[in-house]
Parts: structure tokens; C-alpha cells; sequence
């Protein structure tokens, strides 16, 4: 990962800065104060001659004297206008633009852009982060990475707000991180040996269950995809308990789908673009990202971080269509369609956490479905659940942190489409009809009576090139804003 070193405030004032770049924001109709006044005169006859009033999108830029070696004045647009995501996009770019200038640091005044509110001062403090984000591991031949080290914020500025901005959008960025490194690189084991790490570090509990156990412990679903790589690449189910909360809190549980990648098994993908299937595994990515934020933070909740990680591989061993497989809750299921493999995995690991934890409530996060591209494209998450309460958590979040997600129906009739001939139901519904409702009508047989969402990030974990702070390429470390945001307010 290449982004910013550290985010630095500082109560400074605007006078006689030393800097490569001072960063200054107006709201349209607004004025600039509080610089220098040599600098004022620079910036005013520069505001003038680009007849600049503080649109939005608008920018001046200007070089400054020998102390403030450039300014740059952004536009917040109407005060009405103004958003947090929209925040976190424009200092996105103000990032992106000093990594363009090879600056190793530039200045910020946090008054223009009023980050003495949290929620502004958090998303700016993201946007920062992830707009230098870069992935650069395995170039050879490597480009001038980005220079940006560290970015000075003076003022009166929420500081553990900035912080906290700056450890989320860190674990986003290690969420991308899990998504961009490659198949033979990002391997069950490997995975399974950074949750390790990240629990140790933080004192959590952490327990990876090998493939060679699978068989007795029950979880003859999981077992099926991961049959194909026995011996070669080998599956691991990964769980971390956090004990933030108070001693006998039921926890609150994450689960993702890490099929580090997924060729379809027997059921074979069509070759163009199979190489984006690496990203399968960015269902347990959003998972690792919240473990690490998590590590970092501390909320005051017990959670459950859980994981199945395999890859879904066409070997001799390979699962086949029409085979039947026993769940770990007992039901059995008739394997149609290899290449709807994340299901199969999930129903194991959702219901063992069901099981030995309790959990007040359950998450999961899978790039589950084609289809839901087809009925959102990448622009929003699909969700479906169980409970309506949970349900309204997740959107409020979704709303607070401009990750967009859309609620789709999981009506009993929905149920009927699985049900199997030969076993209690089948992993795939009726041809491409409803295909991520029927997903998620699959998974619901696995959580009982617990309160459960699954987030189908099929289209939104990789691809997606606005807003600003998203990647140019790669994995978009999506669920980690929002879900930290939601585990947050229930602290709260």
C-alpha cells in the first residue's frame, strides 16, 4: 500500500507559513481570511482574474512567496449544498494533487473547510487517505510512487476526529490491499496468517480451523468447494473474537466469503475476465479491513470476525453438479451449479457462528451474484435480510458514510425456488430469475432467528471509479466506512 505516512494538527495560525502548498477552501458567495496578508493580495488578485466565487469543483491555484510556495483555493460550493461524502471526495483530490506536484507534505487550514465538526473533519481526514492510495506491489519496474508522507491541518480542528478518520480509511486501504494482491499470493493460509497477526497485536482471541478438520466438525458444505484444492491450496475457516464490550454480551458477527479464487470448479467460468476473480475473496477483505480498524479503535462491543477461505478450484477431486453435501446445521443441499460456490461456503460459516456464539445479530459480505449487477450495476451494494431494525441500521450507516446500498426484497415465495428434489434445497434458483434474491433466500436457511443482513458486493468491490476517492483500478475496500459507522452507533 502507498498512501499518506501521517495525518498531523497543529494550532498554528495561516501567518508566515513554511510550506510547498497551503490548501484553503470558500464557500460560494464566501471570502478568504486569515492568511497572510502579503498572500492575501496574491490570492485576491488571482480569485479575480479567475472570476472564482467558490463553486463548487472550481479550484485557483496560485504561487505564493518565499515562505508559502504555492496556494490553493478549492470551492465548496452553497453552503446547503455541502455534504460529508462530498467532502471526503474534494480532499481526495486535493491529495491527488500534491501527489502530482512530488510534494512530500503540504498544509491545510481546517477553518475554511470547517473541520471543527466531526463528521466533516472524519470524512476529510479519509478522503486524504485514500485518495493517495496506491497499489504498486508487484511492479518490477516501478513508477515513481506516490511522494505524499504527511499532510499538516492548522486551526481550530477536531484532532480525534481527524485521527479516527485516518485509521478507518486505513483499513480500507488494507481491504483493498487483501483484494489487488493475486490469487497465488493471497492464499487461504496466508490470509488466515494476518488474522493471526492483527488478533495478537491487538490481544483478540483468534482459531483457523484446517480443511483436514472440515469432515468432522460438520461443515460438509464448505468441504464441497474446497475439496477441488485439498493438499494443494488448502481451506481455512478464520475466527477472531473481540471482547470490547462488557463479559456476557452476546457478540456482534462479520462474516465473509473468501474464495481466494474461483474458476467456477467443474462448472467452469468462461475464460475472458477470469483473472477478476481474485477479487471472490472481497467479502472477507471488508471483514479483514473491519478486524484491523477494529485492532485500532476499540469500540466498547464484543465481535465476532469470521471467515471461510478457500479457492474453488476444477481438480479430480473437484465437487460435482448433482452431488449432495450435509450443512453444518444438518440440512442437505443438492449442488447444481458449482460455480455458485460462495453459498456454499457461507451457510457453514454463518451457521457454526450461529451456533457457538450467539451473536445479538449477524453481517455478511460476499461478492455473491452476477445478477446483482445487472439490477444495480457498481453503483450500489445489494441487501437483503431478515429484520427490519437491522435492517434500518445498515441504511441509516449507508446513508451517514455515502456508501450506497439498496434494499431487495426476500419474500417467503422467494424460498420456494430452492427447494430441492432430492435434498431439503438446492444452491441455485430458477435459471437467472431473481438470482441474488435467491442467493440470499439460500443463505437465510442458515442463520435461524438471529437478525441478519448480507451485503452482495458483487458490483461494488472492485470496478467503480467515482467518487473521486474510489480507486482508478482495483479492489474499493467497500463495507468498511459503513460498517464500522454502524458498530459505532451501537456503542452509542
Amino acid at each position: 500500500m502507498v498512501s499518506i505516512k501521517s495525518i498531523n494538527v497543529q494550532s498554528d495560525s495561516l501567518i508566515k507559513i513554511n510550506t510547498d502548498l497551503l490548501v484553503l477552501a470558500q464557500k460560494e458567495g464566501g471570502l478568504i481570511s486569515g492568511v497572510d496578508p502579503g498572500l492575501n493580495d496574491i490570492l485576491s488578485s488571482a480569485i479575480a482574474l479567475e472570476s472564482f466565487t467558490g463553486e463548487s469543483g472550481k479550484v485557483v491555484n496560485t504561487y505564493g512567496d518565499d515562505a508559502t510556495k504555492r496556494v490553493s483555493v478549492f470551492g465548496l460550493g452553497k453552503d446547503d449544498k455541502i455534504t460529508t461524502d462530498g467532502i471526503r471526495a474534494l480532499s481526495s483530490k486535493i491529495s491527488a494533487y500534491a501527489n502530482s506536484l512530488k510534494l512530500e507534505s503540504f498544509t491545510v487550514d481546517g477553518d475554511s473547510f470547517g473541520l471543527s465538526d466531526s463528521n466533516v473533519a472524519q470524512a476529510f481526514s479519509e478522503g486524504l487517505v485514500l485518495g493517495a492510495y496506491e497499489f504498486l506491489d508487484y511492479k518490477s519496474k516501478k513508477k515513481d510512487p506516490n511522494t505524499l508522507n504527511s499532510v499538516n491541518i492548522l486551526g481550530d480542528v477536531d484532532a480525534s476526529s481527524i485521527a479516527k478518520g485516518e485509521v478507518i480509511a486505513n483499513g480500507v486501504a488494507y481491504a483493498r490491499d487483501l483484494g489487488n494482491h493475486p490469487a497465488n499470493e493471497m492464499t487461504p493460509s496466508i490470509m488466515a496468517s494476518q488474522a493471526e497477526e492483527i488478533a495478537k497485536s491487538a490481544g483478540m482471541k483468534s482459531t483457523v480451523f484446517d480443511v483436514s478438520e472440515f469432515q468432522k466438525m460438520g461443515l460438509g458444505s464448505f468441504y464441497g468447494v474446497a475439496q477441488g484444492s485439498v493438499g494443494k491450496v488448502p481451506a481455512k475457516m478464520i475466527i477472531v473474537e473481540y471482547n470490547g464490550g462488557k463479559k456476557g454480551d452476546k457478540p456482534f458477527a462479520l462474516v465473509g466469503k473468501g474464495v481466494t479464487f474461483d474458476s467456477g470448479g467443474i462448472s467452469i467460468k468462461p475464460s475472458p475476465n477470469m483473472g477478476d476473480m481474485k477479487y471472490d475473496m472481497c467479502g472477507s477483505a471488508a471483514v479483514m479491513g473491519l478486524l484491523k480498524t477494529v485492532a485500532e479503535l476499540k469500540p466498547d462491543l464484543n465481535i465476532i470476525f469470521a471467515i471461510g477461505a478457500t479457492e474453488n478450484m476444477p481438480d479430480g477431486n473437484a465437487q460435482r453438479p448433482g452431488d449432495i453435501v450435509t450443512a453444518y446445521n444438518g440440512k442437505t443441499i443438492e449442488v447444481l451449479n458449482t460455480d455458485a460456490e460462495g453459498r456454499l461456503v457461507l451457510a457453514d460459516v454463518l451457521s457454526y457462528v450461529n451456533d457457538k456464539f450467539s451473536p445479538v445479530a449477524m453481517l455478511d459480505f460476499a461478492t455473491l451474484t452476477g445478477a446483482v449487477l445487472v439490477a444495480l450495476g457498481d453503483k450500489a451494494t445489494g441487501l437483503m435480510g431478515n429484520d427490519e431494525n437491522l435492517m434500518s441500521e445498515v441504511k441509516a450507516s449507508s446513508k451517514a458514510t455515502g456508501e450506497r446500498a439498496w434494499e431487495l426484497p426476500l419474500w417467503d415465495e422467494y424460498t420456494d425456488d430452492i427447494k430441492s428434489d432430492f435434498a431439503d434445497i438446492k444452491n441455485i434458483g430458477k435459471g437467472r430469475l431473481a438470482g441474488t434474491i435467491t442467493a440470499a433466500s439460500f443463505l437465510k436457511e442458515f442463520v435461524g432467528d438471529t437478525p441478519w443482513v448480507h451485503f452482495d458486493i458483487a458490483g461494488t468491490a472492485w470496478g467503480p471509479k467515482k467518487p473521486a476517492y474510489q480507486p482508478k483500478i482495483g479492489s474499493t475496500g467497500v463495507a468498511v466506512r459503513l460498517v464500522y459507522n454502524l458498530l459505532e452507533n451501537r456503542v452509542n
